[in-house]
């Protein structure tokens, strides 16, 4: 990747829009691709039931988070 504002993170921040995590598993990042994915599955997961429906708030700040974070991406070097 080129570095921030690269066409690069433009597409990873498009891949993470559709599926959190997925932008930055582009990017080579798989720690952080499983982080986002998994938190943001479970919260939607259980934002999905009727006492937790608050935690879908969590699981759309944890997407947002992922966008952004593949969009602001810096290479190493």
């Amino acid at each position: 990747m080129a570095g921030q504002g690269s066409g690069g993170n433009v597409i990873a921040a498009i891949c993470s829009f559709f599926i959190p995590g997925l932008g930055q598993l582009v990017q080579g990042r798989i720690m952080a691709a499983l982080f986002f994915f998994v938190v943001c599955a479970v919260s939607y997961a259980l934002g999905a039931t009727v006492i937790l429906f608050f935690m879908w708030l969590v699981g759309a700040i944890f997407h947002l988070w992922a966008i952004i974070d593949a969009a602001r991406f810096r290479g190493v070097g």
